[in-house]
C-alpha cells in the first residue's frame, strides 16, 4: 500500500468520523431533552394530583392547631369532676387523641413542619402537666385559670405552630 492510498482513505474516514461523532452528540443532546421534558411533565402531572392532598393535610393540621390550644381547649373541655389530676389527664388525653387521628398527615408535610406541630404538641401538655403541678391549683377549676392566666402572659405554642404553617403553605404558591 502506498501512501497515497492510506491518505484517500484518511480524507474518506476522518470526515466521516467527524460527522458520525457530531451526529452522536445531537442525537445524545436531543434524547436527554425530551427524557427531561418527559420527567417535568410527569411531574408537573403528579404535583397537581398531590397538592390537594398537601393543603389538605396542613388543613387538618391547622384545626388540629386550633383545636389544641389551651385556650379554646380548656372551653371545650369542662371537667368531669373536681379533681385536678383527673381533669388534667382528661385534657392531655384529648390532646393525643386528636394527634393519632392526624398523624398520616405527616407524609403530605415537610419534616420541619411536622417537628414544630410535635413541639407545639409536647409544649401544650408540658404547660398542662407543669400548671397541674403548680401549688396555686388545688382543683379543676383553678387548672383552667392558671393555665390560661399563664397564657395572658406568653404565646401559646399552637399559635407560633400555625404562623409556620401558614407560612409554608404560603411558600408552595
Amino acid at each position: 500500500m502506498d501512501s497515497t492510498k492510506i491518505i484517500e482513505i484518511l480524507a474518506y474516514t476522518i470526515p466521516s468520523l467527524i460527522t458520525g461523532g457530531v451526529a452522536y452528540y445531537l442525537f445524545n443532546s436531543y434524547f436527554k431533552d425530551q427524557q427531561n421534558t418527559r420527567r417535568w411533565l410527569l411531574q408537573k402531572e403528579a404535583q397537581k394530583d398531590t397538592l390537594p392532598l398537601r393543603l389538605q393535610a396542613y388543613e387538618r393540621m391547622v384545626l388540629y392547631m386550633e383545636r389544641i390550644n389551651p385556650t379554646k381547649l380548656l372551653i371545650r373541655i369542662a371537667p368531669i369532676s373536681n379533681d385536678k389530676n383527673d381533669y388534667g389527664n382528661l385534657i392531655i388525653s384529648q390532646i393525643e387523641q386528636e394527634f393519632e387521628h392526624n398523624l398520616t398527615q405527616q407524609i403530605y408535610m415537610s419534616d420541619g413542619c411536622w417537628t414544630i406541630i410535635v413541639t407545639a404538641k409536647n409544649s401544650t401538655i408540658q404547660m398542662i402537666r407543669k400548671a397541674n403541678m403548680s401549688d396555686r391549683v388545688d382543683n379543676a377549676d383553678k387548672l383552667r385559670e392558671v393555665v390560661l392566666s399563664d397564657l395572658m402572659e406568653k404565646q401559646s405554642p399552637s399559635n407560633a405552630a400555625l404562623a409556620y404553617i401558614k407560612n409554608e403553605v404560603s411558600q408552595m404558591w
